[in-house]
């Protein structure tokens, strides 16, 4: 949706934090969020007829109550707002001078709220700084040798890190192309990559298996409006593949590789880490089913149950260190403290392995894990 980075990148000059919601939140679910990060403004989605995003909103805007303005985003930008005494996008701004200076903050500032569900409890807010996320995309760029020449296919949710740090940010920071993808389907995502010309595609599991599933024959060799759809075109363009959210299968990225002629770049990441920590690199050997080596400037260590460093080959907690570590949980300081060490530690509870190579692997969690989309939470 194009109004997600024109509200997002407006929040972040005018100084303020954003904090992306989850379009799957039920009216309680948002208005705990607002209140919970003590939220001023709320942009909304308008949303569909199967998910009216707009009714849920403005329903939980009213309920939490303690949140000053409700815009409505609508899908088309010059329409008037279908909900009663609620402005639109457009109506909001207009009022609005029409330049402004970008407002000054602090590499320490917080500039993004990312809620993470974990398993149990309400959901905590990851307060991620501006140093954070300046230094995640970079590192993005750099792991992928993102250039101006690249377009970059979004098909993640951007109210998630991964789709915001390694393509929304990082490709515009690198001068890429930003093709927006609303909802995936393979027969959607194929149709972008050749209208667009696409050389980045970034997603999480069950994308990869479903383009590993479509057979463009059985729509006839073509895609959405009439598109021809070659595989061997597409693929002869992909640059990039990178995936992340949750641990890829081996069969699934043998069978993608083996369609599309182009090697998945695994990786690993949190809310709390913004989000990139591990990486497959594109200039070292790539192992499959590993989550690769620590980026730069992180420290990825593997603990044992008496936290001293584990052994190669044995299991124990993934604990990261560097300049992609949250400031903390927003209000929470017992969480914040028992999540990031005296150290600088940062406590995944994830259990993982390193082999002899210095390459990491996800085994376990120490806690039940909820996948949703592809998603881990």
């Amino acid at each position: 949706m194009p109004s997600f980075p024109v509200v997002y990148y407006g929040i972040l000059k005018a100084g303020a934090v954003v904090v992306p919601l989850n379009i799957l939140l039920t009216e309680r679910e948002i208005a705990y969020h607002l209140t919970d990060c003590q939220a001023k403004a709320y942009f909304c989605f308008e949303g569909t007829g199967d998910l009216p995003l707009g009714k849920t909103g403005a329903a939980a805007f009213e309920s939490a109550g303690t949140c000053e303005h409700f815009v409505l985003l609508t899908a088309d930008p010059a329409a008037t707002s279908p909900e009663p005494h609620t402005e639109t996008l457009a109506e909001f701004t207009h009022r609005q001078p029409e330049t402004c200076r970008s407002a000054a903050t602090s590499e320490t500032d917080t500039a993004l709220i990312l809620y993470t569900s974990g398993t149990t409890g309400q959901a905590k807010g990851a307060e991620l700084t501006h140093s954070n996320m300046i230094q995640n995309a970079q590192l993005s760029g750099r792991l992928f040798g993102t250039h101006p020449h690249d377009v970059h296919l979004i098909a993640l949710p951007l109210f998630h890190s991964f789709g915001q740090s390694v393509q929304l940010n990082a490709g515009l920071a690198n001068g890429a192309t930003i093709v927006l993808l609303p909802r995936f389907t393979p027969e959607q995502a194929l149709t972008q990559m050749e209208r667009e010309q696409v050389t980045f595609f970034a997603g999480v599991p069950t994308m990869y298996h479903a383009l590993t599933e479509f057979d463009p024959a059985s729509a006839g060799g073509q895609g959405k409006g009439g598109v021809q759809l070659d595989l061997a075109r597409i693929a002869a363009r992909l640059r990039v593949t990178v995936s992340g959210g949750a641990p890829m299968p081996a069969e699934t990225m043998r069978r993608f590789e083996e369609k599309f002629k182009v090697p998945v770049l695994e990786g690993y990441g949190l809310s709390e880490t913004s989000p990139i920590a591990t990486f497959n690199r594109v200039d070292r050997p790539r192992k499959p089913g590993s989550i690769g080596l620590p980026v730069w400037g992180v420290e990825v260590e593997i603990l044992s149950k008496d936290n001293t460093p584990a052994k190669t080959g044995e299991p124990g907690e993934i604990v990261i260190r560097g300049h992609n570590v949250m400031k903390g949980y927003f209000a929470r300081p017992e969480a914040t403290a028992e999540a990031i060490d005296d150290h600088g530690w940062f406590h995944s509870g994830d259990i993982g392995i390193r082999d002899a190579d210095g390459y990491l692997y996800v085994v376990d969690r120490k806690k039940d894990m909820i996948i949703r989309g592809g998603f881990a939470s």
